[in-house]
């Protein structure tokens, strides 16, 4: 089960990303806090928090790109106002 601290250091990282960005955090807190939760497994399981809706190939430079935040969230939230996993929006 992830700690509480560790919740609160990544909440951190995530929210000093999206300093100066028009998009923010999905506005339904617990949407937020379980989508937090299963990046914290993946990092338990993976080494990385790698976004939960992303499959985690084992290929450390291809896995690169779905770390959070990944390299698809701007263009998804772009399109469609959200990224794929929902932890951000606009």
């Amino acid at each position: 089960m992830e700690s509480s601290d560790e919740l609160s250091r990544l909440r951190a990282r995530l929210a000093a990303h999206l300093e100066d960005r028009d998009f923010g955090f999905n506005p339904e807190p617990g949407v937020v806090d379980e989508i937090l939760g299963a990046m914290i497994k993946r990092r338990e399981k993976f080494g990385e928090y790698y976004c939960p809706c992303r499959v985690v190939s084992g290929d450390k430079e291809r896995d690169a790109k779905i770390i959070c935040p990944c390299v698809y969230h701007v263009e998804e939230i772009a399109e469609r106002g959200f990224c794929h996993c929902r932890l951000f929006a606009s």
